[in-house]
Formats: C-alpha cells, structure tokens, sequence
C-alpha cells in the first residue's frame, strides 16, 4: 500500500451504473453533498493513487453515480470496481465545535473534567459499533469511547479534548 497521509477515503466504486461508462460509488461520509463540486477522485491501483477528473456526480439515496472524464465504456469502467477512491486533506470541508476528523485529533491531550491529564491520542481505533481513542497513562494503555457523552469539547487552539469518563472507566486500565 502506498503511502496516503495526505488523504482520506472518500468511498468505494461499487459497480457500473448504465452502459456508458457511469459508476454507482459509496460515499463514506455524513454530508454527500460536499462533494458535489469535486474536480478530481483519487483512485487506489495497489497502491499507488491514479486522479479521475470528474465530469459529473448525481447523489441516489445513499450512493452516488460518478461519471468520470475518458471513461465512457464498460470496460473502462471495469477497471475501476470494488477500488477504493480517495481526496487530498486539503479538500475535506471545516469542522468546528466538537465536530472533528479522526487523523485531526491524534496528538491531543485527553483531560477529564475529574481526574485531569490523562495521556496523549496515539491513534483512534475502528471497531464496527464504536469509534475508540486510544491513548496511555503511565505507560498503561487507556481506551476511551468517542460518543457526545463523554467529549465535552474539542480545544483546537491548545490541542486539548475535555472528556467527562463514565466512573471506574479509568481504574479499570490502571488498576487503582
């Protein structure tokens, strides 16, 4: 796999929408309509990304029909099924509040609103259910659930997330 630090997953061609090279893709994001406008989809060959230049994209429920410049047959569009598309960091629309991106937040520190500082984010684990922080206190892993209950605020500007831990959360990882 090829390094893509400096893009996130967008979605997944799914398969051919019509005979003239059209493709029905899934969006993995909360708001589709963001990314109407985009110029260019990144799409991954093993590896290494390939930019489509997009002609047009019509949202259908929760898929998409992407229709991309210089494919326009079906075998041109075989190629490009089941791979997974990708756009650059720089495209991903602003979040604010408590509102935030995964790879946004890995460094931050955790402060809970009763124990204090309880470690920086090293990485922010993806569970089917359930998005997971993962950080360490004293050299003990502490995994902590991503849900509006538990984050109070998101600090951009000191690189701080208030949380409010559910009681004996934290014992249960340092053994206290």
């Amino acid at each position: 796999m090829g390094n893509f630090d400096n893009y996130f997953f967008l979605g997944k061609v799914i398969k051919p929408h019509g005979y003239h090279g059209r493709l029905s893709v899934f969006l993995d994001t909360d708001d589709p309509d963001a990314y109407l406008a985009t110029p260019i989809i990144y799409i991954d060959f093993d590896g290494a990304l390939v930019p489509y230049f997009v002609k047009n994209i019509n949202l259908m429920n929760n898929k998409a029909v992407v229709t991309f410049k210089d494919v326009d047959t079906p075998e041109q569009s075989e190629k490009l099924l089941k791979r997974d598309m990708y756009l650059p960091l720089d495209e991903l629309p602003v979040l604010t509040g408590n509102q935030f991106y995964f790879h946004e937040i890995i460094g931050m520190k955790i402060v809970d609103k009763q124990f204090g500082f309880i470690g920086e984010i090293t990485e922010v684990l993806h569970y089917s259910k359930q998005a997971i922080i993962q950080t360490f206190h004293k050299e003990k892993e502490v995994l902590i659930p991503i849900s509006n209950e538990i984050i109070l605020e998101v600090d951009r500007e000191n690189n701080t997330i208030q949380v409010e831990l559910p009681d004996g959360l934290l014992a249960v990882y340092l053994d206290e």
